[in-house]
């Protein structure tokens, strides 16, 4: 796995796991979202630009329903077993990636996913992706069943473990440090006035909750990296 990969993993996991709890998905799953994330979004190592620069991490069409942007780009069909065809069709857009993330469980609304709610194992649930027709590609499932073990990713299939910690006070090490809204870097900035939040060099701070390297604000209920926490 690639040091880009790993952090891609690191920072689309604690998103899914959330969003997963929120729309009525069992934790168990979430190894089989990531590793469909990555099979979808990762081209020779790194990120495609459908996931790079449109934040839609796993190749979501925009069909007739939908009424956000869109891109049109070309992908490679399986129509008939063991034959590729090139074609161009219209992607959903999104501007970060939580809202890609939003945007995945809004997809698996579909009439034809619905049995993926019901899933209690990482495989059974790639089973009914594939049966509701995300994909023509006829080695779908065998290969995304293969990256939840080399993607070492079943460890997010359990619910989200916080740290018990006696509050304390930090020294604020970065120049500007940004305050977020979740424990990692998919969560978007928090805004004050129209302005990102930003804590300045030196700014004495009480961390009061810590997750996923980031430690909670006690006065404003916002997350910064533990890494500038002094």
């Amino acid at each position: 796995m690639t040091a880009a990969q790993q952090s891609f993993i690191e920072t689309i996991a604690p998103l899914l796991q959330r969003y997963a709890i929120l729309n009525g998905y069992h934790i168990e799953v979430v190894p089989a979202m990531i590793a469909q994330a990555c099979l979808e979004s990762f081209y020779n190592g790194g990120l495609s630009s459908l996931a790079a620069k449109y934040h839609n991490y796993w190749g979501m069409k925009c069909g007739t329903g939908w009424t956000g942007k869109s891109v049109n780009m070309s992908t490679k069909e399986e129509y008939t077993t063991g034959t590729l065809t090139s074609i161009r069709d219209n992607f959903r857009v999104y501007a970060n990636m939580e809202d890609g993330v939003k945007g995945y469980f809004q997809f698996l609304n579909y009439s034809n996913y619905r049995q993926c709610r019901d899933a209690r194992t990482p495989e059974v649930f790639i089973y009914y992706l594939k049966a509701g027709g995300w994909a023509t590609s006829s080695t779908y499932v065998t290969s995304l069943i293969s990256r939840l073990d080399t993607l070492g990713v079943r460890k997010y299939g359990v619910e989200i473990q916080e740290e018990e910690i006696e509050p304390y006070a930090g020294i604020v090490t970065a120049s500007a440090l940004r305050v977020r809204t979740g424990a990692g870097t998919g969560y978007p900035i928090m805004h004050v006035g129209g302005h990102d939040l930003l804590l300045p060099n030196n700014m004495v701070v009480a961390i009061c909750e810590e997750r996923n390297g980031f430690g909670r604000l006690s006065d404003i209920d916002g997350w910064v990296s533990l890494d500038y926490i002094n």
